[in-house]
């Protein structure tokens, strides 16, 4: 997980030099480049808040809906080899702290699940190095 966003985020920084058309080899730190272009949010905050204002979207759903039958329920079968895949759940459980359960209880409710996707989404982007701007 920590992986994946340092290299959306090294992607991200690599884009926006290559918009502006700066060399690798200028002395330009990511902050500094980022405040040039007023960004507001990074790119993997903007996808973990969809992913999450998503997971709050098919919580609210009734209880024969399928979307909710898959987030909730298991799959019958075989389980395959090798490591299991990181699924949306587990991206739900780990940027929320609670259980998949838990979330869905406090997804009921649209404000409370509003407040709590803002607090553990942050609002400045991130550089490489995890400073803020």
């Amino acid at each position: 997980m920590a992986a994946e966003r340092k290299k959306i985020e090294a992607f991200e920084m690599w884009y926006w030099r290559r918009m502006l058309r700066i060399p690798w080899t200028a002395k330009r730190t990511n902050i500094s480049i980022l405040n040039e272009l007023r960004v507001k949010d990074s790119l993997s905050t903007i996808c973990l808040r969809r992913a999450l204002q998503f997971f709050g979207h098919v919580a609210r759903r009734d209880d024969g809906n399928l979307e909710k039958l898959v987030v909730v329920g298991a799959t019958e079968g075989r389980i395959g080899r090798g490591s299991s895949p990181t699924r949306w759940t587990d991206q739900v459980k780990k940027a929320l702290h609670c259980s998949v359960v838990t979330a869905l209880r406090k997804a009921e409710s649209r404000e409370e699940w509003r407040r709590l996707v803002a607090k553990h989404t942050p609002e400045q982007p991130t550089t490489a190095h995890g400073e803020n701007p």
